[in-house]
């Protein structure tokens, strides 16, 4: 049976989609990060990079949300565009575009508004200018049509709405007005049954939610022995 690890950020979200989209048994394994459990030998042997998500199935492992998304699809054959050359170079293109872009660049915006011990203008004004730029991007894509690649429904898209549903936390309420289009896949995205049940999974295991100092130990190590100023 596949294994997922997860915890509650946009990235295990978006592979959660997939996995309620497309009735896959799975076992749900909480990685609890407030708490340092992405840490444990045993996830660092599955994720080096100590985050989640991360799958399993069978003797195989992926990392990486984005990585999910493809090993499932092309696992199922599910939630794939029609399998052209010229589909495989938009589909591998639109995937990293928000696996390089999207998420790096929305996380950085949270992190600098929300979590960084100053609130530095410099850091604040360039993470949510690039991720306003990103998403300028994919609503200018789907001006000319209804998904990301087309006419059907795609892990694409799933990729997209784990961190454009966040889109007044990354940016601000006032961010949808310029993007209708987004708006509008999100919008869609959102009123599917999976849609719901995929946030739920939070509701699985009692995560910590406090940000207290053994969460910023854990989550934003770098900051144990910084010093303002």
């Amino acid at each position: 049976m596949l294994k997922f690890y997860y915890n509650t950020g946009p990235n295990p979200t978006k592979v959660a989609l997939f996995l309620e989209e497309s009735g896959l048994d799975y076992e749900k394994v909480p990685v609890d990060t407030r708490k340092g459990e992405q840490f444990t030998p045993e996830y660092l042997a599955i994720n080096p990079n100590a985050k989640a998500p991360s799958l399993t199935d069978g003797d195989v492992t992926v990392f990486d949300s984005n990585a999910i998304l493809l090993y499932l699809g092309e696992k199922t054959g599910k939630f794939m565009p029609a399998d052209t050359p010229e589909n495989r170079g938009q589909l591998l293109s639109w995937l990293m575009f928000i696996a390089s872009g999207v998420g790096p660049y929305s996380g950085q915006s949270v992190h600098f508004q929300r979590y960084a011990p100053e609130k530095l203008p410099y850091a604040i004004n360039r993470y949510r200018f690039e991720a306003q730029r990103h998403y300028q991007i994919l609503d200018d894509r789907l001006a000319s049509r209804k998904y990301l690649m087309g006419d059907t429904y795609t892990i694409i898209d799933m990729a997209a709405w784990g961190w454009a549903r966040l889109l007044p936390v990354v940016l601000d309420d006032a961010a949808w007005a310029g993007l209708p289009n987004l708006k509008r896949l999100v919008d869609e995205i959102n009123a599917r049954p999976a849609a719901g049940r995929a946030p739920a999974l939070k509701d699985y295991h009692a995560f910590k939610t406090e940000m207290d100092a053994e969460s910023n130990r854990f989550m934003f190590p770098q900051n144990v022995n910084y010093k303002a100023g």
